[in-house]
This record gives structure tokens, sequence and C-alpha cells, in this order.
């Protein structure tokens, strides 16, 4: 029996990465999670146990804290590019690198009024992902949000779906619309403002979920995919999910009370989960 080896790939994962910048009136903050992935010319390590071309996972973690300390990491595509081009520029044998950056959100206390130079309050709903690869030929830069609480109290409806013996769920006009938001897109230039697009995306996605007057999760999901394809045409295709956290109405009947659509138990399991990648035809 003839076994071909059709693809490989290795690299580090969950190296974790804070910086502190120390300005004379403040300090800056970021604390970053990346993974690591090469390709090139690999085969022998797999094939035949001959590491001659493999690059240490361990050096690809030293790689990432050296670059942290030469350059400011102003957002994670930035530095993302930094690191790709640091492998293809110092290992011929790499043909592709791919690092993906998740950061972790901190925001600065509040004292008297006023954002405190040098205390943080973190673990924020939506963490921002940055994602790089580079190959010998060419780049591509994405980005995105990773679980991002949404809720809205109405405004958002479900009913006309498909019925036969099985279903059970009651149609409604009234109901929460509660989702655990992720979303990338990918930029169509290698190059851009990465802290200003990624805000202006953000923000239109939450103003789109917040006035969009929902017939379905599926709906709102594609409206909010497509208002960030109409409002910044840096980004050249945009992937969503949204799971469906359920809020079923109590029943407070047994108890001789009125439920006017006011008390809720929130259910983690099972859900619902829509997903949908738009792009411009």
């Amino acid at each position: 029996m003839t076994v071909v080896l059709t693809q490989n790939a290795y690299g580090k994962s969950s190296v974790r990465l804070t910086k502190v910048s120390r300005y004379p009136d403040r300090h800056e903050l970021v604390q970053w999670t990346l993974d690591i992935q090469l390709e090139g010319e690999f085969a022998d390590a797999y094939l035949a146990g001959k590491n001659g071309n493999v690059v240490a996972t361990d050096t690809m973690k030293n790689i990432v804290y050296a670059l942290a300390r030469q350059n400011e990491l102003t957002s994670p595509e930035s530095f993302g590019l930094t690191v790709g081009r640091h492998f293809l520029d110092h290992y011929p044998q790499i043909s592709s690198c791919q690092v993906v950056i998740d950061a972790e959100p901190f925001q600065r206390i509040v004292v008297d009024g006023s954002p405190h130079p040098h205390a943080f309050t973190g673990g924020g709903s939506g963490r921002r992902t940055g994602a790089v690869t580079m190959t010998r030929s060419g780049q591509s830069v994405a980005a995105g949000i990773v679980g991002l609480s949404l809720l809205k109290t109405t405004d958002s409806a479900f009913r006309g779906f498909q019925r036969d013996g099985f279903t059970t769920l009651p149609e409604t006009d009234d109901r929460i619309l509660a989702t655990l938001f992720d979303s990338t897109w990918k930029y169509k230039t290698p190059d851009g403002d990465w802290e200003n697009l990624h805000a202006q995306i953000r923000q239109k996605l939450l103003e789109t979920f917040a006035e969009h007057k929902s017939l379905s999760v599926q709906q709102t999901l594609y409206a909010m995919g497509a208002a960030v394809l109409e409002s910044c045409q840096a980004v050249e295709e945009i992937s969503l999910t949204m799971p469906n956290r359920h809020n079923l109405l109590v029943n407070l009947q047994p108890f001789g009370m009125d439920n006017p659509n006011c008390i809720f138990m929130p259910t983690s399991e099972p859900f619902g989960l829509i997903t949908g990648t738009l792009r411009r035809a």
C-alpha cells in the first residue's frame, strides 16, 4: 500500500502575551493570545523524522515575545503582519505563515470621572480577533469579534415556520432575542487603518442589531452582515454566527399570577445555531 502525505502544517498555539507600555502620564496595556501555523518544506520531519527544516515551536514562542518588545502593538492585524513577515524573511523553507490573535478586552477604570492611568477592568463582552496569512506571493488580513453578548427585549418575532406532528413551538410576535455573537470578516486590502475599521464595523453591527425589526434570527443575521458590506468598502466578505439563546416565558398561572411577557427563564441548551456568510454579488 502506498501512503501519501497530502498536507501538513504545524505551529505554536495559545501563546499568551501581555505588554505594558509605560508613558509619563499613563500606561497602555494589551493582553493577547496568538496561534501560529506554518506550511512549507517540512515533509521530511513526517516521513523520515528529519528535523533540519523544523523551526521549533518554542523558538516560535520566543520570536513573538522578542517582536513584541521591538514593536508597538497598535492592533492585532498589524502585529500579525509583523510576525508573519519575520518568519518568511528568516526561514526560506516556509511557504505560508498564519497568525491568529485573540485580544482580551480591557477598559480603564474611571475614578472621579476620569480614566485611571494604570488601572483596568477586563473580561468584557466581545473579544477582538485578527488573522493574517502571509505567503511568498501575497498576504490576506481578516478580523472579527468573538463572544459578544447581545440581547433585545422586543422587536423580535418568529411565525409562519413549517408545522407538522412534531411541532410544539408557538408562534410569537414579541419575544426576547438573545445571542452570543461571533463574526469574522476579510479585508480587500492588506493595508488599512485596522483600529478605526474594526471600531466602525463593530458599531455598525451593534446599531443594526438594535434597530432591526426581526422576523427571525436568520433575517437579523443577514441585515447585520449586509449593513457592514454596504457601509464599509474595505470589507470583502463577512461571516456571522448567532446562537439563539432562548428565554422561555414562565407559566405563573399555578400561583394565581399572570405573566404579561415579563418573567422568563434563560436556557443555555439546547439552542438554535444560525450562521451565514455574505459578500458582494
